[in-house]
């Protein structure tokens, strides 16, 4: 059976409120098995009878808005795309020290359009700060290198808000480096 992971936006923050008792439960009653959960941040690892990523994160998200009243994106890449953007990290160099990059999963390949805005926006961000933080868009993952961290970035504000954030997809979820690398463990088994 195919192994996806699925990754929730915004839960456990801002009042979305997600145990993983019941992320765990509702993922086993949609019928997946082998459900795994990662930290409180709305990660799981699950193998499921439907190989189509896209029907998965439709299910899960419509399962924890009827479930749950939460009306929040799900992002589900398939073991091989999982495994294929843990690879395509274009700052390997920061590995050693993953809080200093991060990579926000979108449901749909990024766009020319919003790869252009993007570089826009880091160009604007490092002339008001000086500080070289980066973005690079790969797939259907945007990768942050983020020297001073996430909390201080200016480029991490500007790419999480709108209208980076208003595609259908909430401008996907973000996971810090150390995450990133435990759920390709997890996937690995």
């Amino acid at each position: 059976m195919p192994t996806h992971v699925a990754l929730v936006r915004g839960i456990n923050v801002g009042g979305r409120k997600l145990a993983m008792a019941d992320f765990r439960r509702i993922l086993g009653e949609l019928g997946h098995t082998d459900v795994a959960t990662y930290i409180q941040s709305g990660n799981a690892v699950l193998t499921s009878t439907e190989p189509d990523s896209t029907v998965v994160a439709d299910g899960i998200a419509a399962a924890l808005d009827r479930e749950l009243g939460l009306a929040v994106p799900v992002v589900v890449l398939d073991r091989d795309e999982y495994a294929r953007a843990v690879a395509d990290n274009p700052y390997p160099a920061v590995e050693e020290t993953p809080k200093l990059l991060h990579a926000v999963f979108r449901a749909a390949p990024i766009a020319q359009a919003e790869i252009d805005a993007v570089a826009q926006v880091v160009e604007a961000a490092r002339e008001k700060t000086g500080v070289p933080d980066d973005a690079t868009a790969v797939g259907r993952v945007l990768y942050l290198h983020l020297p001073e961290g996430l909390g201080r970035s200016e480029l991490a504000t500007r790419l999480l808000r709108p209208p980076f954030t208003k595609a259908p997809d909430g401008g996907g979820t973000a996971r810090n480096w150390a995450t990133v690398t435990t759920m390709q463990s997890m996937v690995e088994g």
